[in-house]
């Protein structure tokens, strides 16, 4: 069930292949990005998913790291906002996750904490308690502050959180962009479903290296 598909060797080449094979490049060209009217949304980059003794480790998860720093720099020299959530779960606000998932990840749990690799500042933390980071959140007041029309999303993992929240972002309204390079979840079957998904009715695919590139 589990592979890893992202590698520093490999990460660049393959999103790029998929960026070609499952793009919508007519939705693209409608929806160009643009930096002042985005913000940046990095979902559960915790050491739950990323800390290889887990059992809930994303083998492609530290891949994805590297980009995410470099994007998150550029958001900030802009003055654009970046914002990360941090899973947690209590008896109070866990529902479903209780009896779906064996494991919770309360604020005691010993791998609740933003992988240490992970430059985020304490000020651009947001918890949440459900794979949609809108839910019971402060995330939507937090976008409306700094007048966010764009949603950049990424993180882990890209079928369940990421997708998840991509869909709501799009309800609610935003232009949502979806890195391909940005997120990972346990396999590549897993991660390309949500990009041809999302592709089709929701979101514009790209990677960090695109975005990079073109601001």
């Amino acid at each position: 069930m589990k592979e890893t598909y992202f590698t520093a060797e490999t990460i660049a080449e393959l999103s790029a292949q998929w960026l070609k094979i499952y793009a919508n490049a007519k939705k693209a060209a409608a929806q160009p990005f643009e930096i002042q009217r985005a913000g940046l949304l990095i979902l559960d980059m915790q050491n739950y998913f990323l800390d290889e003794n887990s059992h809930a480790f994303v083998p492609s998860g530290p891949a994805i790291i590297s980009g995410l720093n470099e994007l998150a720099a550029l958001f900030r020299s802009k003055d654009r906002p970046v914002l990360a959530t941090q899973h947690v779960n209590n008896a109070q606000n866990a529902g479903m996750m209780a009896s779906w998932w064996s494991d919770m990840i309360t604020d005691s749990h010993p791998l609740v904490d933003l992988h240490p690799g992970l430059n985020i500042e304490k000020s651009e933390l947001i918890t949440k308690s459900q794979y949609d980071a809108f839910y019971q959140s402060n995330l939507a007041s937090l976008l409306a502050s700094f007048q966010v029309e764009q949603l950049v999303i990424g993180g882990v993992m890209t079928h369940l959180c990421c997708e998840t929240t991509a869909r709501m972002a799009f309800v609610q309204g935003y232009e949502v962009f979806f890195l391909i390079d940005g997120a990972a979840t346990y396999n590549r079957e897993y991660h390309t479903s949500t990009l041809r998904n999302l592709a089709h009715g929701a979101a514009v695919l790209t990677t960090t290296k695109q975005m990079l590139g073109e601001t």
